[in-house]
């Protein structure tokens, strides 16, 4: 069993699984979950604001018959007034777990190899492991059958679509991602992913052209076109990216019946329409509520 949780890339596809079955069974039955945890301590370190990972994690500890202290971006100025070593030193000797959401990935790496109590990713710059996974399980409960599935990814080669490689390799789905020229995904990362899917049946297609990405798919993911951090370039990738927008009209070129998904905060009227993510394809509130039973299953699997 792996110790940490920071990239899908780390675990097996045994452990891919089970972290989506134990999260089934969470969101079926509750109330077999609620002392799982009685009396742990989970310490949650924002460096990024968030109203999806605070509530999940924190519902999730509480609903799992544990505790959750929040540690805002100004207590203890982590990383400035006190290394990430030092501030893990010192969790390990009061807390269960230590769930992290920063910007540089090094920062959850350094924290991990200081402390021998598991440390969850709840997103860095280069992945967002917590989100892909909870994608995975509206996908299991949308579509079923991983192998039949072709997932396209359109915008901003990213953290949110660096984990969604990793997942689709490990589910062995088809996989397209459409971005502008010079936002594609990290090249370390599709090697990896295409390492990692090799036996499952994953397949990865690179493109620039959105409606080739979605030719056929029966889901369709975006993210913003600018994430935190990135503001400064924001006036830069709307005129790059205005031809990646997911609309009606790309919508179209998707299999029938196909599922619209974004891990949100949305920016409407950019990356996508109001008429595409208020329709009936859109699953994103079914992702953001299954934030909670996949993180449920992890801190399980990990402080259990």
């Amino acid at each position: 069993m792996y110790s940490d949780f920071i990239s899908i890339h780390d675990i097996s596809q045994y452990e891919f699984q089970e972290i989506l079955d134990v999260a089934r069974k969470a969101k079926e039955a509750p109330k077999r979950f609620r002392s799982a945890l009685k009396d742990k301590t989970l310490a949650m370190i924002f460096q990024k604001p968030s109203l999806r990972t605070r509530m999940t994690f924190e519902v999730g500890m509480l609903q799992l018959g544990g505790h959750a202290v929040y540690l805002s971006p100004g207590d203890g100025q982590i990383g400035v007034r006190e290394s990430f070593y030092d501030v893990g030193k010192n969790l390990e000797r009061w807390v269960d777990g230590i769930m992290i959401r920063t910007f540089a990935h090094k920062n959850i790496i350094d924290l991990a190899a200081a402390v021998k109590i598991p440390v969850i990713n709840a997103l860095s710059d280069l992945l967002h492991p917590c989100q892909a996974m909870a994608d995975f399980l509206t996908l299991k409960e949308k579509v079923g059958d991983f192998s039949k599935l072709k997932l396209a990814y359109v915008g901003d080669g990213n953290n949110v679509c660096h984990s969604l490689m990793f997942a689709a390799a490990k589910a062995g789905c088809r996989m397209s991602v459409a971005t502008p020229a010079g936002y594609e995904p990290s090249a370390d990362i599709v090697r990896l992913a295409r390492e990692d899917g090799r036996d499952t049946g994953f397949e990865l297609t690179l493109t620039n052209d959105p409606r080739q990405a979605v030719s056929g798919a029966g889901a369709v993911y975006t993210d913003v076109w600018a994430s935190m951090g990135q503001e400064a370039e924001k006036q830069t990738r709307a005129a790059l990216f205005a031809a990646f927008q997911v609309n009606a009209a790309l919508m179209s070129a998707a299999g029938p019946g196909a599922l619209f998904m974004h891990c949100l905060p949305a920016h409407r009227g950019e990356e996508v329409t109001d008429e595409v993510i208020d329709s009936a394809a859109s699953v994103v509130f079914d992702q953001a509520e299954n934030r909670l039973h996949v993180q449920k299953a992890i801190m399980v699997l990990l402080m259990g």
